[in-house]
């Protein structure tokens, strides 16, 4: 039987029909998505970005100096919107580029809100608020989201199983990142407070340039050397690029700079926010900043879980978090001694055990390889003390 070009059984294609000239105005003849289908996915993507609404709203309550709650209730509610839209466009871009370059792409943005809240406190001299919210993002990673994403793969299967040399690999690093978070609280619980600031210093910039050197190691060790260790045992088909590189990276740099705005906002509004409704600081920078600034990351993890995706919700939840300590934390410190702000790696008694106990508890729940509801429910039990100990702080 012959195909002819009429035959009902075929689809008629007709450049000149306006199906054809929709699809081609969408979609480039080589399969990447134009200006208007990426810009389109990106804006009309998720009713998440309905809270979009809150970013012009965050700029008038902060220029017309409205109460001090609805400046950081606006400024708070746009950053989620804002740290989904980083988040999708790094993935974009990373679905195109490759392995190393998306390796590269997701330890510059990955964290880029906390990087942005992280430098406008430490140029705004709010050298406790960049400390809290960093430990923050690293304990909302590993107990809050990673203990939901166990309770989530909990709730659809009985076990979960993953591979358990590069968890192992990723949660001695984070170890390691810990440590050097204790040595300088035991270097000066030893000297006076007046003699022990410099010393702090130096031990501290130069802890920070050490972790940057082992934070390339652990890229490279992922990405290259050791790849294989990372690859996921439970296969999904690949999603069709939604957006063109050209497309993601313009949005990348939009939401970026936008971001950094309402980040600023946040911060100017957290002293008066404090004082006024009687909210520790502490509990503002540990708690309610990390939640915002990791929205998106909590998301895709707890959904990568119920996949059965383990491998993928371990590099989110515990890679996140090496990222936070080897990268951005010495990153800030570093900023912050080219910039004149005395930032240092001595955080508080109560902190650095707090973190440390987290750190172990999460080293000896993944050990094994196996995960279940019950795990799950210890990490996000734990998390929640140590709020409860925060709010009273």
């Amino acid at each position: 039987m012959s195909t002819d070009e009429h035959s009902p059984l075929l689809p008629h294609h007709n450049a000149s029909s306006p199906l054809s000239q929709s699809m081609f105005s969408l979609v480039k003849a080589e399969g990447e998505p134009t200006w208007l289908a990426s810009f389109n996915y990106f804006i009309f993507g998720t009713y998440l970005n309905v809270l979009l609404i809150f970013v012009p709203l965050s700029i008038i309550a902060h220029h017309l100096n409205w109460d001090a709650a609805l400046r950081f209730s606006f400024s708070f509610l746009a950053i989620v919107p804002l740290a989904k839209l980083l988040g999708e466009a790094t993935e974009q871009m990373s679905a195109k580029l490759g392995q190393t370059l998306a390796g590269l792409l997701n330890a510059s943005f990955g964290n880029a809100v906390e990087i942005i809240v992280g430098i406008s406190a430490l140029m705004q001299g709010e050298l406790r608020i960049v400390q809290t919210s960093m430990l923050g993002s690293i304990l909302s990673n590993i107990l809050l989201v990673l203990g939901c994403s166990f309770l989530a793969a909990g709730f659809k299967r009985e076990e979960s199983e993953f591979q358990v040399t590069a968890a192992q690999a990723s949660s001695s690093l984070m170890t390691l990142a810990c440590i050097t978070l204790v040595i300088p609280a035991a270097y000066r619980s030893t000297q006076s407070v007046s003699s022990s600031e410099s010393g702090l210093l130096v031990i501290s910039r130069g802890t920070a340039v050490v972790l940057l050197l082992v934070y390339c190691a652990y890229l490279y060790f992922q990405l290259k050397s050791h790849a294989h260790l990372y690859q996921a045992t439970n296969k999904q088909e690949s999603e069709p690029q939604k957006m063109s590189v050209i497309a993601a990276s313009v949005a990348l740099l939009s939401v970026t700079v936008i971001t950094a705005f309402c980040a600023d906002y946040l911060v100017s509004s957290i002293e008066e926010t404090a004082k006024r409704y009687a909210i520790p600081k502490a509990f503002i920078g540990l708690i309610l900043l990390p939640i915002v600034a990791n929205a998106a990351e909590h998301v895709t993890s707890v959904w990568m879980a119920m996949k059965n995706q383990m491998e993928l919700t371990i590099t989110i939840c515990v890679g996140s978090s090496i990222q936070i300590a080897t990268f951005v934390v010495p990153l800030l410190v570093i900023i912050g001694w080219i910039a004149g702000h005395e930032l240092t790696l001595f955080f508080a008694n109560f902190e650095t055990i707090i973190l440390f106990v987290s750190v172990i508890l999460v080293n000896t729940l993944i050990q094994d390889g196996k995960s279940n509801y019950m795990e799950g429910l210890m990490l996000v039990s734990l998390y929640f003390v140590i709020s409860l100990a925060f709010w009273v702080s």
